[in-house]
C-alpha cells in the first residue's frame, strides 16, 4: 500500500497543520475490527502475506484506505471464526472500524467494505 498523506486543518487559527498517514487510519481501522467478537484475524493479499514472512510485518495487513476531501473509504479483509453470524458480525465491524475511525480522526468516513477472506474451525 503506498503511504499518503491525509490533511486535516490548515487555518489561521491553528499554530500549524496536521497530517496523518494513511497507513495510520489503516492501523486504527485493523485494530478495532479485530476487538470485535467473532473477528479472528486480518487477512492479507499475497504481498503482505509473504513480506510478514521475511520480517516486514505490518499491523495493517488486510486494510486498504482511500480518501476524498477528507472522506474515507476503508476496505478490509478478515478471517472469521467458526459459528458467528456474517451480516450481524459485519454490522458490528463496520460501526466498529467507523466510530474509531471518525472519533480518532475528525474524518467521515463514507465505506467499510468488507471481504470474508476465511473462517477460523476451531479443533
Amino acid at each position: 500500500m503506498e503511504s499518503n498523506n491525509i490533511k486535516i486543518s490548515k487555518d489561521q487559527e491553528n499554530v500549524g497543520s496536521v497530517v496523518i498517514a494513511d497507513d495510520v487510519v489503516a492501523m486504527i481501522a485493523s485494530l478495532a475490527a479485530t476487538e470485535v467478537d467473532g473477528v479472528s484475524a486480518m487477512v492479507g493479499n499475497i504481498t503482505n502475506e509473504l513480506m510478514s514472512k521475511v520480517g516486514m510485518k505490518k499491523l495493517t495487513k488486510g486494510v486498504t484506505v482511500s480518501v476524498l476531501d477528507n472522506t474515507v473509504t476503508i476496505n478490509l479483509s478478515i478471517m472469521l471464526a467458526y459459528g458467528y453470524n456474517i451480516p450481524t458480525t459485519c454490522r458490528k465491524v463496520q460501526e466498529k472500524v467507523k466510530t474509531a475511525v471518525e472519533t480518532m480522526t475528525g474524518l467521515t468516513v463514507a465505506d467499510v467494505n468488507i471481504k470474508i477472506a476465511a473462517v477460523k474451525l476451531d479443533k
